[in-house]
């Protein structure tokens, strides 16, 4: 595959030689022009969101990285606001970037705007900085590779750390960031005694 530039340098040529045919020839075979699909926003719950984070292994699946059980960070906020602070929106102003960093979120390998379905197997676990910066591009456009799952044994994202934690203190449960993810590890069955 020639380089990008190289092509429309050829068909910039063609047009100063009037020569358009010869640059549409080109175009269409080399660089032609598909349209994006319409780009929809979709909502997951916790438990479609958990179910992802447990199969890649709370791993961002673009970088390799480790990730969190979202409530874990909201914990530390809880205990330390003023030194790991949240905000609802995760103003960067005002919230804490490791919720950027470290929080997974659900992307799709193959966008949806570019062809790829909105199904599981086309689900990924990444950050939600690694799912701003990769929008609607494709692996290969950005130079980026798909990286393994973790094993849950070695790294589970501090989930059953967040376990201990809200059953020594129930009172977490109240906060309406937290019980939600609470639900979905207790439909899961990652846990005994759901108490919710």
């Amino acid at each position: 595959m020639r380089e990008r530039a190289d092509i429309i340098k050829d068909i910039c040529e063609y047009i100063n030689q009037d020569e358009d045919t010869k640059a549409i020839n080109i175009l269409l075979s080399e660089y032609k022009f598909i349209p994006m699909g319409e780009n929809k926003s979709r909502n997951y719950n916790h438990f479609e969101k958990l179910q992802v984070f447990l199969r890649d292994g709370f791993t961002d699946r673009y970088s390799g990285a480790k990730l969190f059980f979202p409530p874990v960070l909201k914990i530390l906020s809880t205990k330390l606001p003023q030194d790991f602070p949240y905000q609802k929106n995760w103003r960067l102003d005002k919230c804490h970037i490791a919720y950027w960093e470290l929080i997974p979120t659900i992307d799709h390998i193959i966008p949806v705007s570019r062809g790829g379905k909105d199904e599981f197997d086309n689900w990924i676990c990444t950050s939600q900085l690694r799912n701003s910066i990769k929008s609607n591009w494709l692996l290969e456009e950005l130079g980026w590779k798909l990286h393994g799952p973790r094993d849950l044994k070695v790294w589970d994202g501090m989930l059953n750390w967040f376990i201990e934690q809200v059953n020594k203190n129930n009172k977490y449960l109240d906060d309406t960031y937290i019980k939600p993810w609470y639900k979905a590890i207790a439909k899961a069955n990652l846990i005994l005694d759901a108490g919710v």
